[in-house]
């Protein structure tokens, strides 16, 4: 079965444009501002990678644009796909656009898949909401789609049930359900989380063969700095609800101009470095986004921080020539060509490994012994207090 693809424009035309989104939810204790700001624009057949850590509202900001928020949150702002507003239509009307035009792929397959129904059952009526095309025709739509996303034996693994797939296999899925009807725009939070490296790569394979079969532009959400380099096209770094440094993958990964941005990637590994090399991590954690103080929420985890900070949250502005590049910083100015290192202070060195070994034969030497002597000492009174009990008993 072929299905159709949506109309579409040139590869320059943009599919998806966000403006100044915010969202914030109303709790006991005040208002939650989980989104706050952010605007971007996605074209066509471009991955925009989002990146940040847990709670900065990568997610909430996708899931405000499907429409799959709570009734009690409240969105301001505009997100417009082809031009056509998507805030503030109903379910109804969104549910014409959610699979057809705009598709989601969820973190967690195992909850996002119906336990009761066979996968090619779950992909088969993905087609059927959005096209008039008989039950046949659909699964085998289904069957095309498992061998487009790598699974082996596909004819045979549509009847299967969620269950009986391992994650990376269920996660294949969901990203076939999400191109089964040639959207525009695929929407994948955090696709690798809880995978092995291994999987991932088949996963992340499985993703881009989704997106190139159908032309479809892709917002990558990811914690892996990794995945984002060798995937995305553009990259958009969020803390705190907000966008602080946005740009081509060269100019995050190479030229950051934002002490956050510039943490984080000093904080991971890197394969060309010494082993004796240490990381630069970010000390402190991400603050509450509830009742956010004024001024710079990275503040009070920047090394770079001066009154300024305390006073007046920074705007997101353009930091280059090209004007594709923008970070939120006071002192973007003074992040050119800087390392990690020059900014956030490097992990204290370990001692000698061969000191540390011969401690910890040490220390389970000396714990096993007070170990075995403290069991002796302990069991040995109740055994014999049960012994005599016993022999007592018997006596009588």
């Amino acid at each position: 079965m072929t299905i159709e693809l949506n109309a579409r424009s040139t590869a320059t035309d943009t599919v998806l444009e966000v403006d100044n989104l915010s969202v914030s939810f109303p709790t006991e204790d005040g208002l939650v501002k989980a989104v706050r700001g952010v605007s971007y624009t996605l074209r066509r057949g471009e991955t925009l990678g989002i990146v940040g850590e847990s709670g900065s509202g990568k997610s909430v900001t996708s899931l405000a644009l499907m429409g799959l928020l709570p009734g009690s949150a409240k969105i301001t702002g505009s997100a417009r796909f082809r031009g056509e507003e998507l805030l503030g239509k109903n379910d109804r009307e969104m549910s014409k656009i959610r699979g057809k035009h705009l598709a989601m792929i969820f973190q967690d397959p195992l909850t996002s898949l119906n336990p009761v129904y066979p996968i090619g059952k779950q992909i088969a009526e993905a087609v059927l909401v959005h096209h008039d095309v008989s039950k046949r025709a659909a699964w085998e739509r289904a069957v095309d789609l498992l061998k487009v996303v790598g699974i082996p034996f596909p004819e045979q693994r549509v009847n299967n049930y969620p269950h009986e797939m391992s994650g990376g296999m269920r996660q294949r899925v969901v990203i076939a359900i999400a191109m089964a009807n040639n959207p525009e725009v695929m929407i994948a939070d955090e696709p690798t989380t809880a995978l092995d490296v291994t999987v991932q790569a088949q996963v992340l394979e499985a993703l881009e063969a989704a997106r190139t079969e159908i032309g479809a532009a892709l917002v990558l959400i990811t914690h892996d700095l990794g995945v984002i380099a060798g995937h995305a096209d553009r990259v958009c770094v969020m803390y705190a609800g907000k966008l602080v440094e946005s740009g081509t993958v060269d100019d995050i990964f190479y030229r950051p101009r934002m002490p956050y941005a510039l943490g984080l990637l000093g904080s991971l590994p890197r394969v060309d470095e010494g082993r004796d090399a240490r990381l630069t991590p970010i000390v402190g954690t991400p603050p509450s986004l509830l009742n956010l103080p004024p001024g710079c929420p990275f503040r009070p985890r920047c090394p770079l921080a001066q009154d300024i900070c305390d006073e007046v949250e920074p705007d997101l502005v353009t930091v280059d020539a090209g004007g594709q590049h923008t970070a939120a910083c006071h002192f973007s100015t003074q992040l050119v060509d800087t390392q990690a290192t020059d900014v956030f202070a490097v992990t204290s060195v370990d001692v000698d490994t061969e000191e540390v070994a011969v401690a910890d034969t040490d220390l389970v030497a000396d714990t096993d012994l007070v170990a075995d002597t403290d069991l002796i000492a302990d069991t040995r009174p109740v055994a014999d207090t049960r012994l005599a009990a016993d022999t007592s008993e018997d006596a009588s």
